[in-house]
């Protein structure tokens, strides 16, 4: 059985670890203990001692491939990046959250919709934390949904938050878990590293991810540390001052919005040195084990392009759809769709490549090691 001193050397020390704090989230959830968070997101001991070494905590790691095929089977994932049963572009209906959010703002949108209705109790998002840093946070109130809306770039504890919201009791052979504050319809917003966690967690079903009812996904080509150097850095590429920016966007490029309307792009490879490690090596662009996926890749600036994947994902859509979303009607739809997917699938097929060369790469540094399978 392998335990998180696995974990230790098969994913933190040759620097795999995405900081998704599924780990840690199970072991809070039920009340173990053995693991925290330290300041920078990475899980460690809390109390050794208290470790019971289940090994669940080893196998709901998004770096490892155990449960690979049970967690394909459980959202019907097809190659070559998952279900695909609709893609849309679309926006929020309403002006002030197209105002604060990114790419049109139909993830905002569709929570604040939800949960209006009382078809979600909470939401898992992230909230500022300072300049350039956001942290996780269950939003359990409009208001909250709302202020979280904006880019995202540094994520990370993804799942911790959920988990602070859980009381168990435990005996030998079966967990009974116990929701505080009566969150039992939770949707989580996550990267693609969370939402594979989150469903790795739902395929052997284990806490708190029974709390999770959506899974809306972010198309993710990597995970930015925007540090003080980081930021010189940029600013000096893209020849801009940051106490005039607006605001940033990635989508095939950063995009940097001056105040005064102006915008500097610059090539996502020109920002290699400000990616986190791990990002290297994780093959899914797209969030292909999501019910929804969102991002701003293939539409026109201010509109999301949305892929709907599962049967829970269209029902939730299609009941914003006019209501809290308008889709973008301009010339042929259809068209402007198919086009946004292909380059999904463009930059899903060059993330999987990527990840293949680096694994490579990796195994020979650390010779023995179990590199995940990233062929599809």
């Amino acid at each position: 059985m392998r335990t998180f001193d696995d974990l230790i050397k098969e994913v933190q020390n040759p620097g795999l670890c995405h900081r998704c704090g599924a780990c840690v989230a199970f072991c809070a959830a039920i009340n173990y203990g053995a693991l925290e968070l330290d300041s920078e997101g990475q899980p460690r001991y809390a109390d050794r001692d208290r470790c019971i070494e289940g090994g669940l905590c080893y196998v709901i790691c998004p770096a490892i491939d155990e449960l690979k095929e049970e967690t394909k089977r459980s959202v019907d994932w097809t190659a070559p990046m998952g279900r695909v049963s609709d893609i849309r572009i679309a926006r929020a209906k309403d002006p002030a959250i197209r105002n604060t959010a990114t790419d049109g703002g139909a993830v905002t949108a569709l929570l604040v919709y939800l949960f209006q209705r009382r078809q979600i109790d909470a939401a898992v998002v992230t909230k500022p934390a300072g300049p350039f840093k956001r942290e996780s946070f269950l939003a359990a109130t409009e208001e909250d949904i709302r202020s979280s809306a904006g880019s995202f770039f540094d994520i990370s504890y993804g799942m911790k938050s959920l988990s602070d919201h859980y009381s168990t009791y435990s005996q030998i052979g079966a967990f009974h878990s116990k929701i505080k504050n009566g969150f039992h319809r939770v949707a989580f917003v996550g990267t693609p590293c969370q939402i594979q966690a989150i469903r790795k967690m739902q395929a052997i079903n284990i806490f708190p991810s029974d709390a999770v009812k959506l899974c809306l996904g972010l198309l993710c080509s990597g995970n930015f540390i925007f540090g003080e150097k980081q930021r010189r850095m940029v600013a000096q590429i893209g020849n801009f001052q940051w106490e005039r920016v607006n605001k940033i966007n990635i989508k095939e490029k950063l995009m940097v919005h001056l105040k005064g309307g102006e915008v500097r792009t610059i090539k996502l490879s020109d920002l290699n040195f400000m990616k986190r490690f791990p990002c290297n090596f994780c093959d899914d662009f797209s969030a292909e084990y999501a019910d929804i996926s969102f991002g701003g890749l293939g539409a026109d600036e201010g509109w999301t392009t949305v892929i709907i994947r599962s049967p829970i994902g269209r029902k939730f859509f299609s009941s914003a759809k006019s209501k809290a979303i308008e889709e973008n009607e301009e010339g042929c739809h259809l068209y402007h769709a198919n086009k946004a997917l292909k380059r999904v699938r463009h930059w899903s097929d060059k993330k999987k490549t990527m990840a293949r060369e680096s694994r490579k790469t990796l195994g020979s540094k650390f010779p023995g090691l179990k590199l995940k399978d990233c062929s599809f």
